[in-house]
């Protein structure tokens, strides 16, 4: 009973930034542990990072550039990705874990281009 769904992709010039939205609803309250990752087309999907009780963790690939917060007050999760570059092209995808369950969103598409 927990739907989730991500937004804020789009397209991007290399250098530039991009915050992606990670919005669940229904039966939660508060977020603890989310998970974002991406799947470039052809690729398998990759982690991007996490945050949890105990703080965030990254990918070597998007350390430094990607910060991952919660506003619980609108349990939502974000995903502020800086220094973009062409390899971030991917669809990005957020995973709610509550109450031993984890929850998908459909993805938004990222894409840095020229």
């Amino acid at each position: 009973q927990v739907q989730v769904v991500e937004s804020g992709g789009g397209l991007v010039q290399p250098g530039g930034s991009l915050r992606l939205f990670c919005a669940a609803s229904g039966n939660i309250f508060g977020i603890n542990t989310a998970r974002w990752y991406r799947q470039a087309p052809g690729e398998q999907r990759e982690w991007v990072g996490h945050i949890t009780s105990s703080g965030t963790m990254y990918a070597v690939s998007v350390k430094g550039r990607f910060t991952i917060s919660r506003d619980n007050a609108k349990n939502t999760v974000y995903l502020q990705m800086n220094s973009l570059k062409p390899e971030d092209t991917a669809v990005y995808y957020c995973n709610v874990f509550f109450r031993g369950y984890d929850y998908w969103g459909q993805g938004t598409q990222v894409t840095v281009s020229s």
